[in-house]
């Protein structure tokens, strides 16, 4: 499918020479990685301040859009990684995003805490995803009035659906007031949230068996007992051949005693009929230490979404530990491997998003950053790199997500 590029002039960049794009136009779809306040030479703005990037990170995400013709009234989706030692409210940052955004803008919205970020001083970076008609023509959205689910901003959707596309905001297991339910229960708040999921879903028409996408922000340590109960109470809900699916551990959410927030993106006929959909699970790829219902890949209509890849065997044993760019090459090699399995390459990525183990620092984030950018050609899709203490699995060091874009199957 034709691509249209974003990388608007004097924009921030990585001091690393990378085939990566600020921002990529396909379809319908706008996908962008995620912005920063940063110069072009890489270096950092305003360190420390969240206020302060957290604004000039919005002003570079309108740059991008307005390079390929498109505004914040076409956000459908925000995904906000911002530094929280516990002293940070969420509410603060809901705030500071909506400062920055116009009033015609209303995007679903997900907001993940993190103990640092890839830059020294660097306290947030947000990606976005907009959509705009493939004639340049604004498309029409409605929205989840909210009942029921995760209280937020009137600046931002509970859940939203553009044609055929549902976002769903990372639910959190709270009450209408916010008050946490469930306290340190992981999986007891997970039931919960996938609660309010179906019930957004549901505002739309929709339900689990339509979600494309599933991501899982959980408190854990790296530990597999830490991943595994949630996991299955969460994949209870889908039937098999199920959605593509990520499940990311974090020191901490804002509020104490949280254990998990779930997003979701869904996929819908405008007739309000489900759409077909295709699943691969190529031979010889990794599985988890349990059975779930998540296949490494799926595309519907001319999308293709590919769950969180590692390198991991089949028995859900690390690979190449202690070995960032084997491990980062493992998980790029197993995309190329799902992409084809589904009729597409390293071409029709448009948006890839990594997570991976290590510390704040220029060269922790080149070294993955250097082996995920050689599997593309110039100019290659948009990205986001975003470091954690510690993934799912033992020793895991990385794991990337790749949202594609392709012909529809005849």
């Amino acid at each position: 499918m034709r691509k249209r590029f974003a990388e608007p002039k004097d924009h921030w960049n990585w001091p690393i020479k990378v085939t990566h794009k600020q921002g990529v136009r396909c379809g319908q779809m706008i996908w962008m990685g995620g912005q920063t306040d940063t110069t072009a030479e890489g270096i950092v703005n305003h360190p420390g301040d969240l206020a302060r990037q957290t604004a000039n990170s919005i002003a570079n995400m309108g740059r991008v859009l307005g390079e390929i013709g498109c505004d914040f009234a076409d956000l459908v989706k925000l995904l906000c990684f911002y530094v929280n030692d516990g002293g940070v409210q969420e509410a603060d940052v809901l705030a500071m995003i909506a400062a920055a955004l116009p009033r015609d803008a209303r995007p679903a919205i997900t907001l993940v805490p993190v103990a640092w970020l890839c830059y020294p001083g660097m306290v947030v970076e947000i990606e976005g995803y907009a959509m705009r008609g493939e004639d340049d023509a604004r498309l029409p959205r409605s929205y989840a009035d909210g009942t029921g689910l995760s209280p937020l901003p009137p600046a931002f959707a509970p859940a939203l659906r553009c044609g055929r596309m549902i976002f769903v905001s990372a639910q959190s297991p709270v009450d209408a007031a916010g008050h946490l339910l469930h306290a340190g229960d992981i999986v007891a708040q997970t039931k919960q949230v996938m609660q309010q999921v179906g019930r957004a879903l549901g505002a739309f028409g929709a339900d689990y068996d339509d979600v494309v996408k599933i991501n899982r922000w959980y408190v854990g340590a790296g530990k597999v007992e830490d991943f595994e109960p949630a996991a299955l109470a969460c994949a209870a809900h889908f039937k098999e051949p199920g959605p593509a699916a990520t499940g990311v551990p974090l020191p901490r959410h804002a509020i104490p005693g949280q254990q998990i927030k779930i997003e979701v993106v869904a996929m819908l006929g405008e007739d309000g009929q489900r759409l077909k959909r295709r699943h691969v699970w190529p031979e010889g790829l990794w599985d988890w230490t349990i059975h779930l219902p998540y296949h490494h890949g799926l595309k519907c209509h001319d999308m293709i979404f590919l769950g969180g890849q590692v390198s991991l065997n089949q028995k859900g044993e690390t690979i190449h530990v202690g070995d960032m760019q084997a491990q980062t090459r493992q998980a790029m090699t197993h995309i190329g491997t799902i992409l084809k399995a589904l009729g597409a390459d390293y071409r029709d990525i448009c948006k890839i998003t990594t997570v991976y183990a290590g510390k704040c620092g220029y060269d922790e984030l080149h070294e993955n950053l250097s082996v995920r950018s050689s599997f593309f050609q110039e100019p290659g899709p948009a990205t986001t790199g975003i470091p954690l203490p510690v993934l799912a699995y033992p020793a895991m060091s990385i794991e990337i997500d790749a949202f594609a874009m392709a012909e529809p199957d005849r």
